[in-house]
């Protein structure tokens, strides 16, 4: 469970944000902090692995906050909910390390995204030691959108699309013969399009030899859901 702690001097506020917490899955409601003294002393004797971060608030404001949780090192990732919509503001949260921004008011489903798309981020970081580019463009830098990206010389990107649901159609694996006369490409062209899934570690690739001693290339799709 992801433990998190709610920093709001909004009573109102606080308890709306802890119903919605308590309403997603895999997230622990742990504590309110209606001030940033009090949520230090939180954080210096709890476990706390999340804080939705207010910015306007009395004594120590939520940029305050979040530098002072940066400079004491402590682990802990923060998500900042606030009114506060200025350029600077936001720029301040970004280069503190915030991981969202929720301008209020906002709808559950945007507080909803905000968490999810942390979880997975979480799961992800924790599962691997080492991540490829695309599992990190996918995963944590999502923003990213693959329509801006520049693709390789001579692929097209609605037959990237075609070849890639092609492959998701098999079972098992595949050649790049068997490939080219599913999608309707020559097997040189279709090389093209498995060596490009290959670079973004989707395809991993086996050789094989015949009767004749004659390399075999085998294609087996390894990141189905992406």
């Amino acid at each position: 469970m992801i433990k998190v702690m709610i920093v709001e001097d909004d009573p109102m506020v606080a308890e709306l944000n802890r119903r919605y917490i308590e309403r997603i899955p895999g997230f622990l409601f742990c504590s309110i902090a209606s001030n940033g003294d009090e949520a230090l002393d939180i954080l210096k004797k709890t476990q706390i692995d999340l804080v939705l971060l207010d910015i306007f608030m009395p004594s120590m404001n939520g940029l305050e906050l979040l530098s002072k949780i940066r400079e004491l090192n402590y682990s802990v990732d923060v998500i900042v909910v606030s009114a506060a919509r200025d350029n600077k503001t936001i720029q301040t949260v970004l280069r503190n390390g915030a991981v969202d921004y929720l301008i209020k008011p906002f709808e559950f489903e945007r507080l909803q995204s905000a968490l999810v798309s942390f979880k997975k981020r979480l799961k992800l970081i924790k599962k691997n030691t080492n991540l490829s580019q695309s599992e990190l463009d996918q995963q944590i830098f999502s923003g990213i959108s693959n329509e801006n990206v520049e693709l390789p010389k001579g692929l097209d990107r609605n037959t990237i699309k075609r070849v890639w649901d092609q492959i998701l159609e098999v079972k098992g694996e595949f050649t790049a013969e068997t490939m080219a006369t599913s999608v309707g490409l020559s097997p040189v062209s279709i090389r093209k399009y498995l060596k490009h899934f290959q670079n973004n570690d989707l395809l991993s690739t086996e050789i094989s030899y015949g009767a004749v001693g004659r390399p075999v290339y085998k294609y087996r799709c390894t990141r189905e859901q992406e």
